[in-house]
């Protein structure tokens, strides 16, 4: 008989059946090719970033290759607060009892407000802080300056009872001390990281690929930074890591888990072959087999300082 492993974790407060969701930014409950029951296999689902008012986002072009990944400045786009509360809620409790809330807005306040109103909103497990957002007072990104960071989360905190993900901005001289202020602010859970800062240039053309000129670097020319930012900063900090960036198989799953990741979310690969995370869920199972640990929790942070 075929040996059984478990890949339950907890993420803080948030119980998961396993580590694999979906990244904010490339996951639509209404244009996902999986089907409910596929859906359910998830760890979580988590949709795009919203906000309480409707949003435009950036102008087109917003996405274009490179070598290795994906440049996007897509602007976070948002239907707002009531379209997802009456349109993509009720389809998302139906795909998965875990969801986690991705946020994106442009003030401490409107962030507040936002995390306020959801509150009340049953059937959302977590919420997730996207904080590559501008503030629009001084134009200070919340993810490079660890003063704003800490307000906004701790100011967050005080609006909301459902546990608070501060996914950070990779764009920093030192992400320690990035996660380090998010934890003493009050974050249960930490994400590492949202995309690098780039820029692509049509030679023939002479101008950006991207209406917005930058743009946000996705997939796996990222992996490497990624997997190095988890291991340092899960030596100093006692919260759980959900690591995202270049995943595209088993393989770079499992790396983030021995980095220090207790989940791990898929987020361009998505785009290139839809059902990515279940193949990746079963391979990760295979892997733990075939080395013989129980459970995902064996292999959580075994490369050490």
């Amino acid at each position: 008989m075929s040996r059984e492993v478990d890949l339950e974790v907890d993420l803080g407060p948030l119980h998961l059946k396993n580590p694999i969701m979906p990244a904010s930014g490339t996951f639509d409950i209404k244009c996902t090719l999986l089907n409910e029951k596929q859906l359910n296999k998830l760890g979580a689902v988590v949709p795009k970033s919203i906000a309480f008012k409707e949003r435009e986002g950036n102008p087109g072009p917003r996405i274009c290759e490179t070598d290795c990944g994906l440049l996007n400045a897509v602007g976070i786009p948002s239907k707002g607060i009531e379209y997802f509360i009456k349109e993509e809620l009720p389809l998302l409790k139906k795909a998965n009892n875990t969801i986690i809330v991705s946020l994106g807005e442009n003030s401490i306040e409107d962030f507040c407000n936002l995390a306020e109103y959801l509150n009340k909103i049953e059937g959302i497990s977590a919420l997730e802080i996207n904080l590559s957002c501008p503030n629009l007072n001084n134009g200070i990104f919340f993810g490079v300056n660890k003063d704003k960071l800490y307000e906004l989360i701790f100011n967050i905190k005080k609006n909301t009872s459902k546990p608070i993900i501060a996914k950070l901005s990779p764009n920093v001289s030192d992400i320690k001390e990035m996660a380090l202020a998010v934890q003493n602010a009050g974050a249960e859970i930490i994400t590492i990281a949202n995309t690098f800062m780039g820029m692509s240039i049509d030679i023939n053309k002479q101008v950006s690929r991207l209406g917005n000129k930058i743009g946000g670097l996705s997939g796996p020319a990222i992996r490497p930074i990624v997997v190095r930012m988890i291991w340092e900063i899960a030596q100093v900090i006692d919260i759980p890591i959900i690591g995202v960036g270049g995943v595209c198989c088993a393989e770079d799953a499992i790396e983030m888990f021995l980095a220090g990741a207790s989940a791990v979310q898929v987020g361009s690969a998505n785009f290139s072959n839809p059902y990515i995370m279940l193949e990746i869920i079963s391979e990760v199972k295979r892997y733990l087999k075939e080395k013989k640990y129980n459970s995902i929790k064996d292999i959580i942070g075994l490369v050490k300082d």
